[in-house]
């Protein structure tokens, strides 16, 4: 017998409210997924004097914000009431309050170094192939404490725990050029008097080499060596900064002669160099304006 039921009418078996609350499950996954506009909205207040080393008046926050300075107003006094903005009584200038310092101290505690570059990496090695690695500094020196090989492995006998050379290699010399002297002083001149002992060190040999070599890591904000360590294996090392601007680790990339890209701005290069700025920003640092 045909069915009598009226085109979008609900089946004899069917229980309404089961209908009810599947439509509003997905309403209720819909304004999830389109957030709430507001709030990013106004967030481009706080991004803007993050990045702002003074306080702001209303009309120059609103611009650099890109909205009207009456419109900033309104999300201001929301923020100076839950504290994330200050604002100065006599100048009017606004700053990022009390609550902000808390958020970011808070955000701090909670971060692990070593733990957001090894996820960093592993998309960055899976993406380009490239075998890459954490060194930190430890007692005798940049230690090794993180490898992935690529899926044509450098053969470069690297293993956790490894000491790097502080003359000898990218991740020595990175290490070397951004921690102060009282750490490495030691470590450098004992290299240099073996250096001088051998006939076969492709590092720096004197002082005034030395220094020359770590000016040019400081110019290109990273490491990058040819077959230095090990023949026909080349590498870079690049900087990741703490929330005080200080070295917290280095993230290595490395492969053989031909098949891995060793040119400054070239593809290996850039792909480390914005892991490392994001793990940096991550980590709370904020580089000093040019």
């Amino acid at each position: 017998m045909p069915s009598l039921a009226r085109p979008g009418a609900i089946a004899p078996d069917a229980d309404p409210l089961d209908s009810a609350d599947d439509d509003a499950a997905e309403a209720g996954e819909e304004k999830l997924r389109s957030g709430i506009q507001s709030i990013e909205v106004g967030f481009r207040l706080l991004d803007v004097l993050t990045h702002e080393p003074r306080a702001m008046m209303l009309r120059d926050l609103a611009q650099r914000a890109g909205m009207s300075p009456a419109k900033a107003h309104r999300y201001l006094v929301s923020f100076l009431r839950l504290g994330v903005v200050a604002q100065d009584p006599l100048s009017g200038r606004y700053e990022l309050g009390g609550f902000a310092l808390q958020l970011g101290l808070a955000r701090l505690a909670r971060v692990d170094g070593v733990k957001l570059a090894r996820i960093a990496l592993a998309e960055l090695r899976d993406r380009l192939d490239l075998t890459v690695g954490i060194a930190v500094w430890g007692n005798q020196g940049p230690t090794v404490v993180h490898w992935m090989e690529s899926s044509h492995p450098a053969k470069a006998s690297l293993k956790l725990g490894d000491v790097m050379p502080l003359l000898g290699s990218a991740t020595g010399l990175l290490f070397a050029a951004y921690l102060p002297s009282s750490k490495t002083a030691a470590m450098i001149e004992r290299e240099l008097a073996d250096s001088r002992r051998s006939s076969h060190t492709d590092g720096p040999r004197t002082p005034e080499e030395v220094e020359r070599v770590l000016a040019e890591v400081r110019a290109h904000e990273a490491a990058r060596v040819e077959g230095m360590l090990l023949p026909t294996i080349h590498a870079f090392c690049m900087p990741v900064f703490d929330s005080t601007g200080d070295l917290a680790l280095g993230l290595i990339a490395l492969g053989h002669e031909g098949a891995f890209d060793i040119r400054w701005d070239g593809e290996t290069d850039t792909a480390l160099r914005e892991c490392a700025r994001k793990l940096s920003y991550e980590l709370g640092y904020s580089p000093a304006p040019r």
